[in-house]
């Protein structure tokens, strides 16, 4: 570290001094050697939180972190000369399923998607516990078994494995115990240090701002954006982000094995959120243009409700989960394999009116009272309890009204999550405007600032 101990390194990020890209590269490398302890992450990590990091200090941590493990290399495998595009979100209650949705959707028009995600962090969840919940699937499989799923299925969707980016674990703990989750820089490395070890050529993502997302307001997804952009630059690797409201609940459950049973139906035709569907074909809109497979968006959704509606994105699905070890026949039979909570009960409305706010993140947190998410990244998760039947801003309701139905192991885990749903749901008698999903976009290749 060119003489710089951790701690010295730790002190000039706490008195916001510059940080050499190699002092950085020698902190990452010491995460991994041992020479740098937890305790001094999560010095560096709350010293980065208060001053924040330069593009060109976030872009020097993206890429150690990158280079930390392994980096995967397609050039050995049949989709070598292939378009290799990812998909990513920042996190929101009930988003993690629009991967599910995505990733078969867009390898039936002909893009690969080595998608590597995380678990649930927060009030969120995270699209591995969706795969986790299905039983067999391997969310770490070796490199080479995920590699045969991508070329078999055209898409994967993983957790992070010992050998990818391993750094980012280490410091992906301690940010969610550690009050520092929601920092800017951090955010970035950890994001696009996963996708750079997948070998990709090219990254599309949701930026998300709201109650249920970790960026509060459109500033602050706008301030992620153009962070995400900035490295990308640096990095070589081709962006669009798009700038995505959720501010309720995304679609009409939460709980692993709610969702994905919710992704199997959307895909099958038998229930497709408006809201959802609209997320779903502008990122994948974005998808088709940036691996050059369509000349404009009207083609692109022309090609995407193709495979919507003939039933290979559903295909897809079962060969992606069924190439991970999960059932081969998931998608024909699913309440099979998908056991969900015994106790199913309605949250009544108390008035009559329109919803004019769902606060998706205390919502969240009952979920989490529930079981279906974590406190700490060690805890598990029940994957079979939840919400369903979500109700949204501008609905209309009557007194008595299910606002939802709680999947949950007993009485009393319902009423505790039912008191919270409540109190999360605002009902007045006048109607709202209608929030646009998507609300803003940015590119690697729009004009430097």
């Amino acid at each position: 570290m060119s003489g710089l101990s951790p701690a010295e390194f730790i002190r000039r990020k706490r008195n916001d001094e510059p940080l050499a890209p190699a002092d950085i590269r020698e902190f990452v490398e010491g995460i991994g050697n041992g020479t740098v302890s937890e305790g001094q992450i999560a010095a560096f990590a709350m010293a980065a939180f208060l001053n924040g990091m330069s593009s060109a200090e976030t872009a020097a941590l993206t890429l150690a972190m990158r280079d930390s493990g392994d980096v995967i290399d397609w050039a050995d495998t049949a989709i070598a000369s292939s378009v290799i595009i990812d998909k990513h979100s920042s996190g929101g209650t009930g988003d993690e399923k629009v991967s599910l949705i995505l990733a078969p959707l867009v390898a039936a028009c002909g893009v690969h998607i080595p998608m590597i995600s995380a678990r649930g962090l927060g009030h969120t969840g995270g699209e591995v516990d969706l795969m986790e919940a299905i039983p067999g699937c391997d969310i770490a499989p070796p490199a080479d078994v995920f590699k045969r799923a991508v070329e078999t299925a055209g898409a994967a969707v993983i957790g992070p494995t010992g050998r990818l980016a391993p750094a980012d674990a280490a410091i992906y703990y301690v940010r969610d115990v550690t009050a520092t989750v929601e920092s800017v820089p951090l955010i970035t490395s950890s994001i696009l240090s996963k996708k750079l070890a997948a070998g990709i050529s090219g990254l599309v993502m949701s930026v998300n701002f709201g109650s249920g997302a970790f960026m509060p307001t459109i500033a602050d997804a706008e301030q992620l954006s153009s962070s995400l952009i900035a490295v990308a630059r640096q990095a070589g690797l081709p962006m669009v982000t798009l700038i995505a409201d959720m501010d309720e609940v995304m679609g009409d459950s939460v709980g692993s094995r709610l969702q994905v049973l919710e992704a199997i139906r959307f895909l099958d035709g038998t229930h497709r959120d408006p809201r959802m569907l609209t997320l779903v074909m502008a990122l994948a809109a974005e998808i088709l243009l940036l691996a050059n497979l369509v000349a404009d968006e009207r083609q692109a959704r022309q090609m995407l409700q193709q495979h919507l509606d003939n039933g290979a994105a559903l295909q897809r699905f079962g060969k992606m989960v069924a190439s991970l070890g999960g059932p081969s026949d998931l998608v024909d039979g699913p309440e099979r394999y998908l056991e969900t909570a015994p106790y199913v009960m309605p949250v009544t409305a108390a008035t009559a009116g329109y919803i004019t706010k769902v606060d998706a993140f205390q919502i969240g947190l009952a979920m989490v009272g529930l079981g279906a998410g974590r406190r700490l990244p060690t805890d598990s998760i029940d994957h079979g309890v939840g919400v369903t039947g979500m109700r949204h801003l501008g609905d209309a309701i009557v007194a008595g009204d299910a606002l939802c139905l709680v999947h949950a192991r007993d009485a009393i885990a319902y009423e505790a999550a039912a008191d919270a749903i409540r109190g999360a749901i605002t009902i007045t008698a006048d109607r709202p405007a209608e929030n646009a999903v998507v609300t803003g976009r940015m590119s690697t290749n729009d004009p430097e600032n």
